[in-house]
């Protein structure tokens, strides 16, 4: 029986064995051995695990997470739908075991619901149980919760993989990483930080992923700094607030928060100074969205030589946000502008995203200026703006928060969702571009600004947090915010209240840690490094664009050795994606199993043995 084994075991391993599953009747004649090895649990994985936290959500709405291919996913292989999120919560409650708040919670949940985790880590151990039951007949599926530590074997022979907690490997025809979130050693610039806490007494927090974070270690009534404003720092302020017993109320219609006084106070900021965007709360009025038009990674990677993000890419990827932006606009909301759609599209298409004719096309056809795009002002939203007190910015920045609520929740600004969905279809194609190995200039810039604008956290966050925020237990320290270790306490400030400085007793990273090859703590990649095994792309692991094989430091990629994540140059693709979309990463599970089984089929059991003697475990599921 050929053996496969898939290190890691989460929503993209289960993405895979379906596609593994859907593929075999055309491409592969048997049954498989299947070994998946990962310390969390099958389906879930890390991030989307039942035991953590029910106050933590997703930030995506029910209706539009699914991990079913569709009709709009150009794949080779068989589309094989299935419920969204939202149908199996109105489907399925009676053909599976929850925990009864978990049931209690889809009984509950709506289309335009944000679920708990929990709500979504029962979604996915369902999908991985019809993942499994898919593979051909006669397959086997076998659970080790622990870690690769180790992998062994050329081209030509089956492959060894050690584990953790065992002397003996598997063997392996194929071995697939599967392998999610990754964890990195500490930079030398958070260790030092660490030792100047533990020498002054003080609480420090590094980067980590935050359903994992021991908080008891923030004590309660103190000054804390937290750096960042991101999903991280919305999951923070969750936990040690409504976490710690505090409660939101409703007041003549707004949300307050009561203290429980076990909180510390938090004070926040980022280089952008600002929250990220809430997540729209309504549906587009106007023409459905279009394919990529102008972002077009096929025509861009056309042209000979290297692609330089700012000159060559950016701005192509601004038209088409902005094109989506407009569509919506002028199907949806045509009292608002002074052309038809037909005359505007046709003239927007002809000209340069950054030359004075377009900014004169959108001032004749948008009266509004809150109507036009301005991707500067998104960007860096309070930048040049400087207040004399930290009260007045308090309230400053209260009013621009509530403000970007009320647009994200008014239908009236559904051009914003068709901008947010030109955003995603942007991404994919970029992320098509930066697996070819092509692209220059990618500093991180488009991923931070993507995830303000488009990964922001569900309007009810937002509204918390301004409850928090009038409560006295988040203060905003504003944009470019600095901190330095010094006198025995952290101080912080920022650029838009010089005159402020915050001294604090803590200090917390609200962000995840940042991977790369060399930093990496996974045991696995770390000795593949060692061994040559990998060849190191900018901190990634270079794999083949086409079909994800990993590539070895001769530029040669191994065909019994497949990579996907956002550790590999082929980062972008996320774990589920939107219904209707055509994502990525359906269209990067199918080219791998596809590859996989294909491989499989030509080689057969031609494959030399290992050098020595070995015997296979089939660990327990769980």
């Amino acid at each position: 029986m050929n053996v496969l084994v898939l290190v890691g075991a989460g929503p993209r391993a289960s993405g895979i064995l379906e596609r593994l599953g859907a593929n075999a009747p055309e491409l592969f004649d048997g049954p498989l051995e299947v070994h998946l090895v990962d310390p969390f649990p099958p389906g879930a994985g890390r991030v989307w695990r039942h035991e953590q936290s029910p106050l933590l959500r997703m930030n995506s709405m029910a209706e539009d997470v699914t991990v079913f291919t569709d009709s709009s996913v150009t794949c080779e292989g068989p589309i094989r739908p299935g419920p969204s999120l939202a149908e199996w919560a109105r489907t399925h409650l009676s053909a599976v075991e929850l925990e009864p708040s978990v049931r209690d919670e889809l009984v509950a949940t709506e289309p335009t619901s944000f679920p708990s985790r929990r709500v979504q880590s029962a979604y996915l151990k369902w999908f991985h149980e019809v993942a499994v039951s898919s593979l051909p007949d006669g397959s086997s599926v076998s659970v080790h919760s622990t870690k690769v530590v180790r992998i062994a074997g050329s081209a030509r022979e089956r492959q060894r993989v050690w584990l953790a907690d065992r002397v003996e490997p598997l063997v392996a025809d194929v071995v697939l990483l599967v392998l999610g979130h990754l964890d990195a050693v500490v930079a030398p610039e958070h260790r030092e930080l660490a030792e100047y806490a533990a020498a002054h007494g003080l609480t420090y927090l590094p980067p980590d992923y935050t359903a994992d974070t021991d908080l008891s270690a923030v004590p309660a009534g103190e000054d804390v700094v937290v750096r960042g404003m991101g999903l991280a720092f919305v999951d923070l302020a969750v936990l040690l607030g409504e976490g710690r017993g505090g409660r939101f109320v409703r007041v003549n219609g707004r949300v307050e928060y009561v203290p429980s006084g076990r909180e510390p106070r938090l004070h926040v900021g980022s280089r952008r100074g600002t929250p990220y965007h809430s997540k729209t709360g309504y549906r587009l009025r106007g023409a459905a969205p279009e394919p990529p038009r102008f972002f077009v990674a096929s025509e861009l990677l056309a042209r000979p030589g290297e692609v330089d993000f700012r000159r060559d890419a950016w701005p192509l990827m601004a038209k088409e946000i902005a094109y989506g932006h407009y569509r919506e606009l002028f199907t949806g909301h045509p009292s608002r502008v002074r052309s038809s759609w037909e005359v505007f599209s046709a003239r927007f298409a002809e000209l340069d995203w950054y030359g004075d004719g377009m900014r004169a096309l959108e001032r004749a056809a948008v009266p509004s200026e809150a109507d036009r795009v301005d991707f500067e002002r998104l960007d860096r939203p309070i930048d040049g703006l400087r207040f004399s007190s930290s009260e007045g910015f308090q309230q400053f920045l209260r009013d621009h928060v509530a403000a970007d609520l009320a647009r994200r929740s008014d239908p009236a600004h559904s051009a914003d969702l068709g901008a947010f969905l030109a955003m995603l279809g942007v991404y994919g194609q970029f992320a098509v571009l930066s697996a070819s190995g092509r692209l220059r200039g990618d500093d991180g810039w488009w991923h931070g600004f993507f995830s303000s604008i488009a990964s922001g956290p569900p309007p009810d966050r937002l509204a918390e947090l301004l409850a928090l925020s009038r409560a006295g237990v988040v203060r905003f320290l504003g944009a470019d915010t600095w901190v330095r270790a010094r006198d025995g306490a952290f101080l912080a400030g920022s650029s838009s209240v010089p005159s402020h400085v915050v001294r604090a007793t803590g200090l917390i990273e609200a962000r995840l840690p940042v991977h790369t090859l060399p930093h990496t703590a996974d045991p696995l990649l770390s000795s593949m490094a060692a061994a040559g095994d990998v060849t190191d792309v900018d901190g990634l692991v270079l794999v083949d664009p086409v079909d994800s094989r990993v590539v070895d430091v001769t530029g040669a990629p191994h065909p019994r050795r497949f990579a996907v994540g956002p550790y590999t140059t082929r980062k972008a693709y996320a774990a589920f994606a939107r219904p209707n979309t055509n994502a990525p990463n359906f269209r990067q599970s199918d080219e791998v199993a596809r590859a996989v089984l294909r491989f499989l089929a030509a080689s057969g059991h031609r494959a030399e043995s290992p050098r020595r003697a070995v015997t296979t475990w089939a660990g327990p599921a769980g």
